[in-house]
């Protein structure tokens, strides 16, 4: 499989999970800097295969497909995501912090996913991380206005992907980890990695094989859009 952002968080959960199942994970990291991601790869070098890519940079997509020109995965799944710092309203918001959430969030994930789609298997599953904060149906209570703003851009995004591929066998599935307790998660958030991760993995693993395009939690239960 080949995991889109595992240096820390989420990612690296998903990693180690998929690792400690005995999957072989092919995991990118931003950079060149050292990162947990490393260490776990030090403890499970026959599972772990690190790679680099910045999701925001084209030329480093590009480069990335080269380097994986001879290779097919079963699933690829693309977890790449930041917040705005400090939170603030969407007209309170820089136009730079703007752009470089919604990048970062919406419009890198898809072009990873355009330039990498011809590495997974026809059949295979097409999966990012979402969040339940993209659902315009159940923002009753506003706050986090630009994270919102581009995990439901992300959302519409890939609904007019697979809009232009409904032919296809493939699974595409928008993930809701829950709000877990990671850096971009906070110390408050409701469930930790454990509680999480493992149950996303189980509910991508369920889906496979189920074509057209699933929003749903990491315990398998349908978002409202």
């Amino acid at each position: 499989m080949l995991l889109i952002g595992a240096s820390r968080g989420l990612g690296l959960a998903l990693a180690r999970e998929w690792a400690q199942s005995g999957r072989h994970v092919v995991a990118t990291v931003r950079g060149s800097d050292r990162t947990p991601l490393h260490d776990l790869a030090d403890t499970c070098a026959e599972q772990i295969e690190i790679e680099t890519v910045d999701v925001t940079e084209p030329a480093q997509i590009a480069a990335l497909h080269d380097r994986l020109a001879d290779r097919t995965f079963d699933l690829l799944f693309v977890n790449a995501g930041v917040t705005n710092q400090p939170e603030g309203t969407v007209a309170q918001t820089s136009t730079d912090e703007f752009t470089r959430v919604m990048v970062t969030n919406a419009l890198g994930p898809l072009r990873v996913i355009e330039a990498l789609q011809d590495r997974v298997e026809p059949a295979g599953t097409i999966g990012v991380m979402s969040s339940g904060q993209g659902s315009v149906a159940n923002n009753e209570r506003g706050g986090h206005e630009v994270y919102r703003g581009s995990k439901a851009a992300l959302n519409t995004f890939m609904r007019s992907y697979s809009a232009r591929h409904r032919d296809e066998p493939r699974t595409l599935v928008l993930m809701a980890p829950g709000w877990v307790r990671t850096d971009l998660g906070g110390p408050d958030a409701r469930y930790t990695i454990d509680e999480s991760i493992p149950n996303v993995v189980k509910t991508l693993d369920a889906l496979q094989g189920t074509p057209g395009l699933h929003y749903v939690d990491f315990l398998g239960r349908t978002v409202a859009w």
